[in-house]
Parts: C-alpha cells; structure tokens; sequence
C-alpha cells in the first residue's frame, strides 16, 4: 500500500502546547481502554528527560474527520491519540497535577519530587517531604506564575542556598514547558488500513493497537453521542466481569458515570462469580459490532463511528448518530443479565464447563454473537440452543476461525442472518464434518501431543456431557477433575516409555492422556498397562481391592469404554504402545462424533 506524503504532517509542539490540549479537551485521552501502566519512577524518568533537553519520541495523533451536517455545513472534531498515551498521562500528573487512572481502575497522584541543589528528581513519598532541600511536588512550581514567596521561604530552611542559584533552578525547570516533542497528525479521510500501516512503519516497537483500540478511541472523542461514557461501561463491564468487587470502587471512584444509563445494567456482575467467559474490552467490542451490524470486519466500525459512507466514500453526520444508536442498543442486548447468563448455560449444556475447555476467544465471542442475532431475531429457543451449541463445537472442531477470521466472520453472520438458521448450519455441516472428517480428518487431529488441543478439550466436553467417569476412577466424574483442575495422566507411564526410547512427543500424545486419580496414578507407578490391568482383574476375582475401586466386571467394561480405551490394553506394553494410540483414536473420534449428533 503506498502512502500519501499529504496523509499527515510531521510538526513540533512545545511542552506547554501539548498541555493546552490536555486542560482544553482538545485531545481525546484514551484513559479508560489502556490504564496507566508506567511505574512512576518511568514517570521521574521522563521528567529528568525533559529538564536535560534530551528526545522523548513522537506522539501520533488522528484527526477526527471532517462530517456533513444537517444544514450542510462540515465540522471536524478533536484529535484521537493513537500512540503516545503513557507519556500524555505522565506529562499530565506530574505537570498539571491531574489524577490517573491506574490499571485496577483506581485514581490516584504521581507526584515528582525536585531537588534544586543536586537537580535530581525523587518520586514524592513520606520519606522526601522530610527533606527540606527538595520540593516535594514539581508541579505547583509549574503552573505558579511567580515564586517570590516559594524563594523566600526555601531559602530560609536552606541558609546555604542564596535565592539567585534557586531562581536559576526554577528557571530550568519551568523550561521543560518549552521543550519540544514530534507530533504526527494523520489526516481524517485515512481509511483504518493506512492508519495501522503508518503506526508500524513510525513505531514498530510500540505496543500495537488493534482495531477495537481504533473503535475506543474513536468513542472517546465523541461527546454529542455519549461516546466517553459508552466506552467507560464496556471497560468497566470488563473489569467487573474478572473482579466482581470493582463495582464497590466504581461506585466510589466513578460517581458520575454511576448516574448514567449504562450503569443499572452491568450493576448485575457485583454478584456474578461464573468465570467461564470473562470478556475484554476487545471481546465486547467484536459481539457487540457483529451481532448488532451483522458485519465481521472491525475497521468498518471505526469507519461507521466516523461517519464513514461506504457508497459516497463522505462523512456524515448521521450515520454517526445512527452508528452510536445502533451500537449502544446492541451493546445493552451484550450486557443483559438475562441473555448472558442464559447464553453461558447452553454452552455448558454442551460439556465446557471450565473455561480451560475453551481456548479461542473468538469461538465463544462468535457463538455469543450468534446467540444475540437469534434472539433479535425472535427464533424458538430450543432451535436457538441446538444451533448455538451445534455451531459452537462445530468451531472447535474444525477451527474455522483460527488464523485471520474476519472475513470468514462476516460471511458466516451475514447467511445467519439472510438465511434460515438450521439450513445454514446443516449446509456448513455438510461440508466439512461429514464422514471424511469423522472417519479420517478427525483422527489425523487427534495425533497431537498438545493436552490443550481443541479437539481434546471437544473430547473431555463429551465425557462431561455424558457424565463419564475418570479411568479407572469409578469414584469421581471427569467433570470434577476438571473442575479442580488436575489429575491428567499418562496411560502409558512416561518414565516407563522413556526407559524404551520414547520421546516427549510420543509419550504427550493426546491418546495417552486420561483423567484419573491422583493416588490411583501413584499406585500404578511406571507399570505398563498389561501389568496394573492384570492387577485389577485380580481383585475382581478376589474382591481385594489393590488398585482403585473398581471389583466388578461389569464396572470395569464400562469404565473402559467410557474413557475410550480399546481392549488391547490388557496386553499393551512397549511394543505396542503405536498400535493402542491408533486404535484408541478411532474411538474417541466416534465418541465425539455421537456426542456431536446428539447436541
């Protein structure tokens, strides 16, 4: 993509400008998406920086677009900051003496301390304002048009002192508001692909915004349609979501935004402990945009949030105001106690249970965004639960979002929108989970030596589905051990495999993976599997238990083929370990593929 020299411009601004635009609002800061994460004594050290004359980079700012009014006049907005927020805050609590925004969202002063005679900066604590010698907060020499008073009574706690060397000191520091920084200003019309594309080639070694910074960003710097506080209740709802406690600081610490109309419907989390999906900023953004604009592509929201019209390529301003209409609505439709909590109940309906099962944000964002069409959509709710569910562990499986979905995303809500739910998913069904899968893709899937693949994860939601028991464990259920999180074994002992020669990749092999007992595994020891089977049916025969708790035939045949475990494992050893591996992949196929039918 080649870029238009005429895109942007390169300028310097003095300190003190830079600050006009903080206390005038003329840039949007954006102290909610990405909280203060600079230690203050980073804070001091750019500070030092400053006072020396040395660089401290540039900063990237993005016009907000000039849109078409009702009357048809134009009017453009304030500047977005794209990159350079760290040191904006900084700039600003250590010089204006603003509070930030920390990131457990609490606010709170980084104060920097100043000593003229050694012209070294401290971070204010206790221990600083004991010492006479150094000013305990930089800013209120900043913004103090005149120090005479500040002179005098320094002088006299500091005899050695005279007020000429201090007045020179002052002087110096109050010069950092007239050091200079680079601002890039990229242009308003740039479409979000030139606007990345640029923040790379300047700043390759920044951390990278994605698009739903872009989309934050954007909210910010809109006043006339609430956009600051519509972006404030989807981080806060994060927030919430992982720490259910935040809703008594917000209460505290965010007093206006708790008097707005997002508040009363995210309040619900105070008491919400479900840890199996806890979106981000990011995640929110995404099914709130897909389920509510039936699009995939995040970069059309920054447009929309622009004003962007797609087909006159001009910005105007109602699509803005139907953009932040439509957004908060479907946004309210995300964060309903009702839907989320009925959406999560579907999906442990299917056996994920733990969001350990569930490795891939954008499944479970798309299963949730589907969900939401659905029901807007107003389809009965048991077809809504099986195509949910079905399309859910269809992803999974056949990873249909992994790499660069977006595309694949907006083809896939777009035909569940159009077309007939069940159709659709019969069609895609169809077309790669059919009997090549089963009998053949699925199995290849499973030769992996990854315990966190997602096909094993499909697998374990399975037994949990059915309510299996752990191998050879007739007293606790998979869905417990995976609850607590643990007792993952090797049916084949790896110590016993690594005597014979086999490696990590071998051994790890997902067919070789159960749950099992914790002190049943230590029992087994490095036994091969003939051995400690042989074992077990003896204490059928006997009635003493040795190994576990299973006494009964019956019990262990149904043990067995509950955990998938073919009967070569009475004879299984070294030398067969290949073979055991091969045919127990086969039938964990066939399990999932009967747990899948029946969803």
């Amino acid at each position: 993509m080649d870029i238009e020299i005429q895109k942007y411009s390169v300028n310097q601004f003095y300190i003190s400008h830079i600050l006009s635009w903080i206390t005038s609002n003329q840039i949007a800061i954006p102290e909610i998406q990405r909280p203060f994460i600079w230690s203050a004594d980073k804070v001091r050290d750019l500070i030092d920086s400053l006072y020396k004359g040395f660089p401290i980079g540039y900063l990237i700012t993005w016009l907000s677009p000039k849109v078409e009014l009702k009357n048809g006049q134009s009017s453009e907005g304030k500047q977005i900051l794209i990159d350079g927020q760290q040191r904006i805050i900084a700039l600003s609590t250590a010089l204006l003496g603003l509070e930030i925004v920390d990131k457990n969202f609490k606010k709170r002063r980084i104060i920097i301390a100043f000593n003229p005679k050694t012209e070294e900066f401290e971070v204010s604590v206790s221990e600083t304002k004991k010492d006479k010698s150094r000013i305990d907060d930089i800013s209120t020499i900043i913004n103090n048009p005149t120090n005479f008073q500040f002179i005098n009574d320094y002088c006299s706690k500091n005899p050695d002192v005279s007020p000429d060397f201090l007045n020179e000191k002052i002087t110096k520091l109050k010069n950092i508001l007239n050091r200079q920084i680079g601002v890039i200003q990229l242009s308003g019309d740039l479409d979000i692909e030139t606007v990345t594309e640029i923040f790379v080639r300047i700043n390759s070694q920044g951390v990278m915004l994605n698009q739903a910074d872009f989309a934050m960003s954007r909210m910010a710097a809109n006043e006339k349609y609430d956009g600051l506080n519509l972006r404030k209740a989807i981080d806060y709802f994060s927030h919430m979501a992982i720490n259910p406690n935040f809703f008594y600081d917000l209460k505290e610490e965010h007093q206006n935004f708790c008097q707005t109309s997002y508040f009363p419907k995210i309040q619900w989390l105070k008491n919400e402990i479900d840890d199996l999906y806890d979106p981000d900023y990011r995640d929110v953004i995404r099914v709130v945009f897909t389920s509510g604009f039936k699009r995939g592509r995040l970069r059309d929201l920054v447009s929309l949030l622009s004003g962007r019209n797609f087909e006159t390529k001009k910005f105007e301003e109602k699509i803005i105001e139907e953009t932040y209409k439509k957004f908060k609505a479907s946004f309210f439709d995300f964060v309903n106690e009702y839907h989320f909590k009925n959406f999560l109940k579907i999906i442990r309906s299917a056996g994920f249970i733990h969001n350990q099962l569930i490795r891939s944000k954008m499944t479970i964002n798309f299963a949730y965004a589907l969900y939401l069409l659905l029901i807007n959509k107003k389809i009965k709710p048991e077809i809504i639960n099986k195509v949910v569910r079905r399309w859910f562990v269809l992803l999974i499986l056949t990873e249909r979002y992994s790499g660069s979905p977006e595309s694949k995303i907006d083809e896939d809500i777009k035909n569940f929108h159009h077309k007939n739910p069940l159709d659709f998913l019969n069609s895609i069904e169809t077309s790669v989970v059919g009997p090549d899968f089963w009998e053949s893709g699925l199995i290849q899937k499973l030769e992996s030596a990854i315990i966190t693949s997602p096909h094993f994860n499909v697998y374990l939601a399975a037994q949990i589905k059915q309510k299996n028991e752990g191998f050879l464990s007739p007293q606790i259920t998979v869905e417990n051990m995976v609850i607590t999180q643990g007792d993952v074994h090797h049916i084949f002992p790896k110590n016993y495999l690594k005597k014979y020669g086999f490696d990590k990749k071998s051994y790890n092999q997902i067919a070789n993976y159960v749950f099992m007992d914790k002190n049943l595994n230590i029992r087994i020891g490095n036994k091969p599997p003939k051995e400690y089977m042989d074992i077990i049916l003896k204490q059928i025969k006997t009635k003493k238990l040795v190994l576990g708790e299973i006494d009964d035939e019956v019990d262990l045949k149904r043990n067995l083929k509950e955990n998938c475990i073919p009967e070569l494992i009475f004879q299984a050893d070294n030398k067969n370990f290949e073979e055991f591996l091969h045919q127990r992949r086969k039938l964990m196929a066939e399990k999932i593929k009967k747990y899948y039918q029946k969803l």
